[in-house]
Protein backbone atom coordinates (compact mmCIF):
# COMPACT_ATOMS: atom_id res chain seq x y z
CA UNK A 1 0.00 0.00 0.00
CA UNK A 2 1.41 3.38 -1.01
CA UNK A 3 1.22 6.11 1.62
CA UNK A 4 2.30 9.69 2.26
CA UNK A 5 2.98 11.08 5.71
CA UNK A 6 2.12 14.76 6.25
CA UNK A 7 1.89 16.99 9.30
CA UNK A 8 0.20 20.26 10.19
CA UNK A 9 2.19 21.84 13.01
CA UNK A 10 3.15 18.41 14.34
CA UNK A 11 -0.35 16.93 14.07
CA UNK A 12 0.60 14.07 11.74
CA UNK A 13 -1.39 11.89 9.35
CA UNK A 14 -0.91 8.92 7.06
CA UNK A 15 -2.64 9.76 3.77
CA UNK A 16 -3.83 6.97 1.48
CA UNK A 17 -5.68 6.98 -1.85
CA UNK A 18 -8.85 4.91 -1.44
CA UNK A 19 -8.60 3.68 -5.04
CA UNK A 20 -5.76 1.33 -4.08
CA UNK A 21 -7.67 -0.20 -1.16
CA UNK A 22 -9.88 -3.17 -1.96
CA UNK A 23 -11.26 -3.42 1.57
CA UNK A 24 -13.38 -0.99 3.60
CA UNK A 25 -12.05 -1.67 7.09
CA UNK A 26 -10.40 1.73 7.38
CA UNK A 27 -10.81 1.63 11.15
CA UNK A 28 -8.54 -1.39 11.51
CA UNK A 29 -6.09 0.05 9.00
CA UNK A 30 -5.89 3.25 11.05
CA UNK A 31 -5.09 1.31 14.21
CA UNK A 32 -2.35 -0.56 12.36
CA UNK A 33 -0.59 2.29 10.58
CA UNK A 34 -0.89 4.85 13.40
CA UNK A 35 0.77 2.70 16.06
CA UNK A 36 4.04 4.41 16.86
CA UNK A 37 7.30 2.44 17.14
CA UNK A 38 5.72 -0.70 15.65
CA UNK A 39 4.37 0.90 12.47
CA UNK A 40 4.39 4.19 10.55
CA UNK A 41 3.05 6.14 13.52
CA UNK A 42 0.62 9.06 13.32
CA UNK A 43 -2.27 10.81 15.03
CA UNK A 44 -4.64 9.70 12.31
CA UNK A 45 -5.33 8.15 8.91
CA UNK A 46 -6.77 10.10 5.97
CA UNK A 47 -8.41 8.10 3.19
CA UNK A 48 -9.32 10.18 0.13
CA UNK A 49 -10.88 9.65 -3.27
CA UNK A 50 -10.80 12.10 -6.16
CA UNK A 51 -13.86 12.55 -8.34
CA UNK A 52 -13.68 12.44 -12.13
CA UNK A 53 -14.58 16.12 -12.41
CA UNK A 54 -12.28 18.65 -14.00
CA UNK A 55 -9.78 20.92 -12.27
CA UNK A 56 -11.45 22.53 -9.27
CA UNK A 57 -13.64 19.49 -8.71
CA UNK A 58 -14.28 17.67 -5.47
CA UNK A 59 -12.24 15.35 -3.34
CA UNK A 60 -13.89 13.13 -0.74
CA UNK A 61 -12.07 12.34 2.50
CA UNK A 62 -12.54 10.28 5.63
CA UNK A 63 -10.47 10.74 8.78
CA UNK A 64 -9.80 8.02 11.32
CA UNK A 65 -8.20 8.58 14.70
CA UNK A 66 -5.35 6.44 15.97
CA UNK A 67 -7.81 4.32 17.97
CA UNK A 68 -9.80 3.53 14.80
CA UNK A 69 -12.74 5.83 15.51
CA UNK A 70 -13.90 8.03 12.65
CA UNK A 71 -13.65 11.81 13.08
CA UNK A 72 -16.14 14.17 11.48
CA UNK A 73 -13.55 16.83 10.68
CA UNK A 74 -9.92 17.85 11.10
CA UNK A 75 -8.62 21.28 10.21
CA UNK A 76 -5.00 20.13 10.16
CA UNK A 77 -5.99 16.97 8.27
CA UNK A 78 -7.71 19.01 5.58
CA UNK A 79 -4.59 21.13 5.07
CA UNK A 80 -2.44 18.00 4.96
CA UNK A 81 -4.58 16.47 2.22
CA UNK A 82 -4.63 19.74 0.28
CA UNK A 83 -0.83 19.97 0.50
CA UNK A 84 -0.49 16.50 -1.00
CA UNK A 85 -2.93 17.29 -3.81
CA UNK A 86 -1.23 20.58 -4.69
CA UNK A 87 2.16 18.87 -4.53
CA UNK A 88 0.92 16.33 -7.07
CA UNK A 89 -0.45 19.03 -9.36
CA UNK A 90 -4.11 18.22 -8.78
CA UNK A 91 -5.20 21.86 -8.97
CA UNK A 92 -3.10 24.53 -10.62
CA UNK A 93 -5.32 27.41 -9.42
CA UNK A 94 -4.73 26.63 -5.76
CA UNK A 95 -8.33 26.20 -4.59
CA UNK A 96 -9.53 22.81 -3.41
CA UNK A 97 -12.98 21.73 -2.20
CA UNK A 98 -13.10 18.68 0.03
CA UNK A 99 -16.21 16.73 0.98
CA UNK A 100 -16.24 15.70 4.65
CA UNK A 101 -18.80 14.07 6.93
CA UNK A 102 -19.97 17.55 7.97
CA UNK A 103 -20.09 19.23 4.58
CA UNK A 104 -17.79 20.64 1.94
CA UNK A 105 -14.79 22.68 3.06
CA UNK A 106 -12.75 24.96 0.79
CA UNK A 107 -9.02 25.60 1.01
CA UNK A 108 -7.08 28.35 -0.75
CA UNK A 109 -3.33 28.15 -1.27
CA UNK A 110 -1.65 31.16 0.36
CA UNK A 111 1.98 30.26 -0.21
CA UNK A 112 4.23 27.40 -1.29
CA UNK A 113 7.77 26.40 -0.44
CA UNK A 114 7.66 22.68 -1.29
CA UNK A 115 7.34 20.40 0.53
CA UNK A 116 5.53 22.95 2.78
CA UNK A 117 2.34 24.72 1.79
CA UNK A 118 0.29 27.44 3.50
CA UNK A 119 -3.51 27.43 3.25
CA UNK A 120 -6.52 29.43 4.28
CA UNK A 121 -9.27 27.01 5.28
CA UNK A 122 -12.93 27.97 5.52
CA UNK A 123 -14.23 26.08 8.57
CA UNK A 124 -17.91 27.06 8.53
CA UNK A 125 -19.98 28.15 11.52
CA UNK A 126 -19.54 27.04 15.14
CA UNK A 127 -22.43 25.08 16.64
CA UNK A 128 -23.93 25.95 20.02
CA UNK A 129 -27.11 23.92 20.45
CA UNK A 130 -26.91 20.80 22.60
CA UNK A 131 -28.32 18.45 19.98
CA UNK A 132 -25.83 19.63 17.36
CA UNK A 133 -22.97 19.24 19.82
CA UNK A 134 -24.31 15.94 21.16
CA UNK A 135 -24.03 17.14 24.73
CA UNK A 136 -26.36 15.65 27.34
CA UNK A 137 -26.88 16.83 30.90
CA UNK A 138 -29.70 17.26 33.38
CA UNK A 139 -29.48 21.06 33.22
CA UNK A 140 -30.96 21.73 29.80
CA UNK A 141 -31.63 25.42 30.46
CA UNK A 142 -28.12 26.35 31.57
CA UNK A 143 -25.73 28.17 29.26
CA UNK A 144 -22.90 26.22 27.68
CA UNK A 145 -20.64 29.26 28.18
CA UNK A 146 -19.03 28.90 31.59
CA UNK A 147 -20.94 25.67 32.15
CA UNK A 148 -20.06 24.09 35.46
CA UNK A 149 -18.99 20.53 34.63
CA UNK A 150 -18.29 18.12 37.44
CA UNK A 151 -15.35 15.82 36.74
CA UNK A 152 -14.76 13.35 39.55
CA UNK A 153 -14.55 15.43 42.74
CA UNK A 154 -14.01 18.82 41.06
CA UNK A 155 -16.16 21.30 39.17
CA UNK A 156 -14.72 23.18 36.18
CA UNK A 157 -16.11 26.17 34.28
CA UNK A 158 -16.02 25.07 30.64
CA UNK A 159 -17.38 26.33 27.33
CA UNK A 160 -18.92 23.66 25.14
CA UNK A 161 -19.15 24.08 21.35
CA UNK A 162 -18.81 22.15 18.12
CA UNK A 163 -17.06 22.69 14.80
CA UNK A 164 -18.80 19.63 13.38
CA UNK A 165 -17.04 17.66 16.12
CA UNK A 166 -17.58 18.30 19.86
CA UNK A 167 -15.27 20.50 21.91
CA UNK A 168 -14.89 21.34 25.59
CA UNK A 169 -12.67 24.34 26.38
CA UNK A 170 -11.46 25.52 29.77
CA UNK A 171 -9.21 28.42 30.71
CA UNK A 172 -6.03 28.16 32.74
CA UNK A 173 -3.65 30.78 34.13
CA UNK A 174 -0.61 28.56 33.67
CA UNK A 175 -0.31 25.07 32.23
CA UNK A 176 1.87 24.09 35.16
CA UNK A 177 -1.03 24.63 37.58
CA UNK A 178 -2.35 21.12 37.03
CA UNK A 179 -1.68 18.04 34.96
CA UNK A 180 -3.79 18.86 31.89
CA UNK A 181 -2.67 15.70 30.08
CA UNK A 182 -4.00 13.65 32.98
CA UNK A 183 -7.28 15.60 33.02
CA UNK A 184 -7.75 15.33 29.25
CA UNK A 185 -9.02 11.75 29.10
CA UNK A 186 -11.41 12.35 31.99
CA UNK A 187 -13.06 15.20 30.08
CA UNK A 188 -12.97 13.22 26.83
CA UNK A 189 -14.93 10.31 28.28
CA UNK A 190 -17.29 12.33 30.49
CA UNK A 191 -20.80 10.80 30.40
CA UNK A 192 -22.30 14.11 29.23
CA UNK A 193 -20.55 13.52 25.90
CA UNK A 194 -22.00 10.26 24.52
CA UNK A 195 -19.60 10.36 21.55
CA UNK A 196 -16.71 11.67 23.66
CA UNK A 197 -15.24 15.13 23.17
CA UNK A 198 -12.10 16.99 22.19
CA UNK A 199 -10.61 19.14 24.96
CA UNK A 200 -8.76 22.46 24.84
CA UNK A 201 -6.80 23.97 27.73
CA UNK A 202 -6.56 27.68 26.91
CA UNK A 203 -4.25 30.36 28.29
CA UNK A 204 -5.03 33.99 27.43
CA UNK A 205 -1.94 35.93 26.38
CA UNK A 206 -3.58 39.11 25.05
CA UNK A 207 -6.69 40.28 23.21
CA UNK A 208 -5.19 38.85 20.03
CA UNK A 209 -3.22 35.85 21.25
CA UNK A 210 -3.94 32.49 22.90
CA UNK A 211 -1.81 29.54 23.88
CA UNK A 212 -3.57 26.16 23.77
CA UNK A 213 -2.90 22.55 24.70
CA UNK A 214 -5.01 19.90 23.00
CA UNK A 215 -6.39 16.55 24.07
CA UNK A 216 -8.00 14.95 21.02
CA UNK A 217 -10.77 12.40 21.12
CA UNK A 218 -9.45 9.03 20.00
CA UNK A 219 -5.83 10.22 19.87
CA UNK A 220 -4.76 11.81 23.15
CA UNK A 221 -2.29 14.68 23.43
CA UNK A 222 -1.59 16.35 20.08
CA UNK A 223 0.76 19.14 19.09
CA UNK A 224 -1.98 21.08 17.31
CA UNK A 225 -5.63 20.94 16.30
CA UNK A 226 -7.39 23.06 13.69
CA UNK A 227 -10.93 22.52 14.96
CA UNK A 228 -9.59 22.78 18.53
CA UNK A 229 -7.99 26.15 17.76
CA UNK A 230 -11.33 27.37 16.37
CA UNK A 231 -13.19 26.11 19.45
CA UNK A 232 -10.67 27.81 21.75
CA UNK A 233 -11.11 31.13 19.95
CA UNK A 234 -14.91 30.84 20.03
CA UNK A 235 -14.82 30.07 23.75
CA UNK A 236 -12.47 32.98 24.43
CA UNK A 237 -14.62 35.40 22.41
CA UNK A 238 -17.83 34.28 24.12
CA UNK A 239 -16.19 34.80 27.51
CA UNK A 240 -15.03 38.29 26.50
CA UNK A 241 -11.30 37.54 26.63
CA UNK A 242 -10.17 38.12 23.02
CA UNK A 243 -11.08 39.80 19.75
CA UNK A 244 -12.22 37.83 16.69
CA UNK A 245 -8.83 37.65 14.91
CA UNK A 246 -6.46 35.62 17.07
CA UNK A 247 -3.02 34.02 16.83
CA UNK A 248 -3.21 30.61 18.45
CA UNK A 249 0.11 29.29 19.77
CA UNK A 250 0.22 25.49 19.74
CA UNK A 251 3.09 23.19 20.68
CA UNK A 252 3.77 22.86 16.94
CA UNK A 253 3.53 26.51 15.91
CA UNK A 254 1.08 29.28 15.05
CA UNK A 255 -2.44 29.11 13.59
CA UNK A 256 -4.20 32.31 12.53
CA UNK A 257 -7.88 31.97 13.44
CA UNK A 258 -10.69 34.39 12.53
CA UNK A 259 -14.34 34.36 13.55
CA UNK A 260 -15.89 36.65 10.97
CA UNK A 261 -18.96 38.88 11.42
CA UNK A 262 -21.00 36.57 9.16
CA UNK A 263 -20.38 33.82 11.78
CA UNK A 264 -18.02 31.91 9.47
CA UNK A 265 -14.62 30.81 10.76
CA UNK A 266 -11.32 30.47 8.94
CA UNK A 267 -7.81 29.24 9.70
CA UNK A 268 -4.49 30.05 8.10
CA UNK A 269 -1.71 27.56 8.71
CA UNK A 270 0.88 25.28 7.12
CA UNK A 271 1.09 21.64 6.14
CA UNK A 272 4.33 19.86 5.31
CA UNK A 273 4.93 16.61 3.45
CA UNK A 274 7.31 14.36 5.39
CA UNK A 275 7.79 11.24 3.27
CA UNK A 276 6.10 8.67 1.10
CA UNK A 277 6.64 4.98 0.60
CA UNK A 278 5.30 1.45 0.64
CA UNK A 279 3.56 0.06 3.70
CA UNK A 280 4.05 -3.69 4.14
CA UNK A 281 1.71 -6.01 5.98
CA UNK A 282 1.97 -5.72 9.71
CA UNK A 283 2.17 -8.91 11.78
CA UNK A 284 -0.27 -9.48 14.58
CA UNK A 285 1.00 -7.69 17.68
CA UNK A 286 -0.20 -8.23 21.22
CA UNK A 287 -1.07 -4.91 22.88
CA UNK A 288 -0.71 -4.34 26.57
CA UNK A 289 -4.45 -4.72 27.00
CA UNK A 290 -4.38 -8.10 25.27
CA UNK A 291 -5.95 -6.95 21.99
CA UNK A 292 -4.14 -7.92 18.83
CA UNK A 293 -3.49 -5.74 15.83
CA UNK A 294 -4.09 -7.50 12.53
CA UNK A 295 -1.92 -6.56 9.58
CA UNK A 296 -3.24 -5.27 6.26
CA UNK A 297 -1.40 -6.44 3.17
CA UNK A 298 -0.32 -4.14 0.36
CA UNK A 299 -3.43 -4.97 -1.67
CA UNK A 300 -5.63 -3.87 1.18
CA UNK A 301 -6.75 -7.34 2.30
CA UNK A 302 -6.62 -8.48 5.88
CA UNK A 303 -3.38 -10.36 6.50
CA UNK A 304 -3.01 -13.39 8.72
CA UNK A 305 -1.55 -12.76 12.12
CA UNK A 306 2.08 -13.79 12.69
Amino acid sequence: MRFVKVHGLGNDFIVVDANQLAHRDYSQLAQNVCRRCFSLGADGLIVFRQTDSAVGGFVRMQIFNADGSEAELSGNGLRCLAALLIHRGYNSVGTISVETLVGTKTLTLMGASPPEYQFKLDMGEPIFDRAGIDFCSGENNSSLVGYRLRVDENVYAVTITSMGNPHCSLFVKEFQEFDWAELGPRFETHPSFPRRTNVEFVRIKSRKSLEVRFWERGVGQTNASGTGACAAVVAAVLNGFVDRDVRVQTLGGILEVSWHKNNQMSIIGPARLICEGEYYSMPSLECQDGDSLVGIDTEGKEADGG
